[in-house]
């Protein structure tokens, strides 16, 4: 292999031409969009700098790894500051939760809750540090292409009883129900419901724990404009606003990308970080085995949609750190709303994230930037007409996050925008309007996911949310790893 072509500008994508450049192969990168990151795309407005998300930066290590390659330190292009609590919690009867790594707070915060669970707490950390291990450290970074890799792999997870959920699981370990949603909420960061994602997921408690919770300066986009100034570095070309309209095959193999533009890339090797039900139903549609396994993931489960409420407004908020869970009055029905039901209730949970508690610089001085998130059904569960529904979702979450945190907000806005599952659909590609791909449950995961590399086309691999081990930072940059090592290992041989 010479020659490969990246599909998307995503982290998976950018983290994986980093390895292939790294590593002597001339790669290009070719994205759609006017600039890269893709679900980590970003806007300014009015002075005002807008992070689309995702906004949690965690195992800062697989991130450093990307710049270690190549003798290089990711310090030298991005700067991580510590966000500390990693969360607080406030549920609607006025209770907050300090979520963070410091044993001495965390024990006062779950004593304030019920002190008899801070034992429980203990086991369950034990429990999450042995799944991290089994499911992270061994099985994060490698692909599944055969039945017999998951096989293999079966008797670690049915030690840690993987068919239960993340909810099931930390409810054997603790009785207060505000607890077990703290201990369980995180799936939903990568678009999985605590009640059905695979208790496998507790890992991320484990992986937060160890590596803490960072923010890059400047916004998650520097963190994007730093790998692309490493792989540009190395030597790579990344092109932009020209999206990729099919995938050329001949025979077994895939031979070429085509853009909107016309141009033409030759490549050895082709990998994409499109949405992997577009990858397949519309970039390969000259493929017959490529059909048919579009067809197959349309049937798949996917995560819901997000909608998304972005203000700038005048002052600051010391008091209001950098990222918040807003529990609503509901937890297990509404995610039966989101997740099975497809609807959009009156009552909601949300993710505030006040990025200027940190960096200061993302908004005009004496003001703040904001997004506040909201999980939703995907378009496939509840087709609405989003123009309609947006402006008033668009109010009812901002007077939520008045009532509770900013009495005067609609007096404070500078600026607002929505971006709705419409958006995830329309400038993503994502099928649904999926905001993760397919949703992690255990029958979508390792070998039961999208395969890093094709099975019929060998030359043709996937990267980022759809594929293993999926969604998050930590996902994408890890199936990054996995499929670099499978495109590589044909060159070592």
């Amino acid at each position: 292999m010479k020659r490969a072509v990246v599909i998307g500008a995503g982290f998976g994508g950018l983290a994986l031409a980093i390895r292939l450049q790294s590593a002597g192969i001339d790669t290009v990168v070719v994205e759609g969009r006017d600039r890269p990151g893709g679900r980590a795309y970003m806007w300014e407005r009015d002075g005002f700098t807008f992070d689309a998300g995702p906004t949690v930066i965690t195992a800062p290590q697989a991130l450093e790894e990307l710049w270690t390659l190549s003798g290089h330190h990711m310090a030298d292009d991005v700067t991580l500051i510590p966000v500390n609590p990693f969360y607080r919690l406030n549920w609607a009867d006025g209770t907050n939760f300090d979520y963070t790594n410091d044993d001495a707070v965390l024990s006062g915060e779950i004593a304030k809750l019920d002190p008899s669970d801070i034992a429980g707490y203990r086991r369950f950390l034990a429990y999450s540090e042995g799944v991290y291990r089994e499911g992270y450290e061994k099985l994060g970074h490698v692909a599944f292409l055969d039945f017999a890799s998951m096989v293999k792999a079966a008797p670690a997870l049915a030690k840690y009883q993987a068919w239960r959920s993340v909810y099931s699981m930390v409810s054997t370990f603790v009785k207060n129900e505000k607890l077990r949603e703290a201990l369980s909420f995180h799936t939903l960061l990568v678009g999985g419901n605590p009640m059905t994602t695979s208790s496998i997921y507790a890992l991320i408690h484990k992986l937060e724990r160890d590596g803490g919770v960072w923010f890059a300066r400047g916004g998650t986009n520097r963190l994007v404009a730093g790998m692309v100034a490493l792989f540009e570095r190395l030597g790579g070309t990344l092109r932009l606003a020209d999206p990729v309209v099919q995938i050329e095959t001949l025979g077994e193999l895939a031979t070429a990308v085509v853009t909107k533009s016309g141009t033409r890339f030759e490549a050895d090797a082709i990998a994409s970080n499109a949405d992997i039900v577009h990858s397949y139903r519309d970039l390969l549609k000259g493929s017959r085995s490529a059909q048919r396994t579009a067809a197959k993931l349309e049937r798949k489960r996917f995560s819901p949609s997000l909608f998304l409420v972005h203000f700038g407004v005048k002052g600051t908020w010391p008091g209001i750190p950098h990222h918040m869970i807003l529990f609503g009055p509901r937890y297990q029905g509404l995610l039966a709303d989101i997740y099975d039901h497809g609807v959009l209730s009156q009552d909601f949970s949300l993710y505030l994230h006040h990025p200027t508690v940190t960096d200061p610089s993302l908004a005009p001085e004496g003001h703040s930037t904001f997004y506040a998130l909201a999980p939703v059904p995907h378009r496939g569960k509840f087709p609405a007409d989003w123009d309609e529904v947006a402006p008033i979702l668009e109010k009812r979450i901002l007077d939520e996050v008045g009532r509770r945190l900013i009495p005067d907000i609609h007096d404070r806005i500078v600026t607002k925008f929505s971006y709705a599952p419409a958006d995830f659909e329309q400038d993503l590609n994502a099928h649904l309007g999926s905001a993760f791909s397919l949703e992690p449950i255990l029958t979508q995961s390792a070998y039961f996911r999208a395969h890093n590399r094709d099975p019929s086309i060998p030359n043709m691999y996937f990267v980022g949310a759809g594929t293993h081990p999926g969604a998050g930072i930590p996902g994408v940059v890890g199936s990054a790893k996995a499929t670099a090592a499978l495109m590589l290992e044909g060159n070592e041989r």
